[in-house]
């Protein structure tokens, strides 16, 4: 295994691995939005909550949860590493006229800063939400659906319950009763503070920045780099992983602050 070893910590390998978990990162982000496009239904989050009960319980999405966050440590690793080995490689060359804006772009200059600004949000989003609803008080809730209308009630649940989602139908009312831990009411209170809605918007420009330089050159140190994909690279580069997803991202907390005014 010394020859695996000796490529993985190599410069080139060290390359490699910051572009397989990088797009790796960037499957995760569409499938994270997609859960969280549920928190603008009009039914109390009681669709985001069901989604949530999933996603902390089922055992293939822990699994793959867990080698999630040892992913986004290894890319941020990875990531400060190469960055301080360009520097001190710089430092080498000081007598060496070097001129940093014309031999790269603003983005992949500044991509070590970008990165620590996504690292930081990174914590303080998983502290805010994740962390609390494993480990802290978030509230129950019950939800009485008719199975007719699709009309959703929501009322506070004070008793106690076995697991994170109890469900069943009455069928003399044709009612679908859920009680449910309330992360939708944690995600509403959360996004009524402007500041923590101000730090969510200014960090999703970062993730834009970030994506638009990181997608393309993680295709790039794959050796796929050739005019036929070129500009659909580009365009899921910018397009999708710089634009959308980071507004996408971005009108969740904005949707509940004004939402809340």
């Amino acid at each position: 295994m010394s020859w695996l070893t000796q490529t993985l910590t190599s410069s080139i390998g060290k390359k490699l691995v910051m572009a397989l978990t990088g797009l790796f990162l960037c499957s995760f982000l569409i499938v994270h939005m997609s859960g969280n496009l549920q928190l603008f239904k009009q039914d109390d989050g009681l669709a985001f909550n069901v989604y949530a009960v999933f996603m902390t319980t089922n055992p293939l999405v822990k699994t793959i949860s867990y080698g999630l966050y040892a992913l986004i440590l290894l890319h941020a690793f990875e990531g400060l590493y190469l960055a301080y080995q360009n520097r001190l490689a710089r430092g080498a060359q000081r007598y060496v006229a070097y001129d940093g804006k014309a031999n790269s772009s603003l983005f992949s200059r500044n991509m070590a800063v970008l990165g620590t600004v996504l690292l930081v949000f990174i914590v303080v989003h998983m502290s805010n939400f994740w962390f609390e609803y494993k480990f802290g008080y978030v509230p129950y809730t019950q939800y009485e659906q008719n199975l007719v209308t699709g009309e959703v009630t929501a009322t506070p649940y004070e008793g106690e319950i076995k697991n994170k989602l109890e469900e069943f139908v009455r069928e003399e009312s044709n009612t679908r009763v859920v009680i449910v831990k309330d992360l939708y009411r944690s995600v509403l209170e959360g996004f009524k503070n402007p500041i923590v809605v101000l730090f969510y918007v200014l960090s999703m420009f970062a993730v834009s920045f970030h994506l638009v330089h990181g997608f393309k050159s993680a295709f790039q140190t794959l050796g796929i780099n050739h005019i036929k994909y070129n500009s659909l690279l580009t365009f899921l580069g910018v397009g999708v992983f710089g634009i959308i997803i980071p507004i996408g991202f971005a009108l969740m907390p904005l949707y509940f602050f004004f939402k809340s005014m």
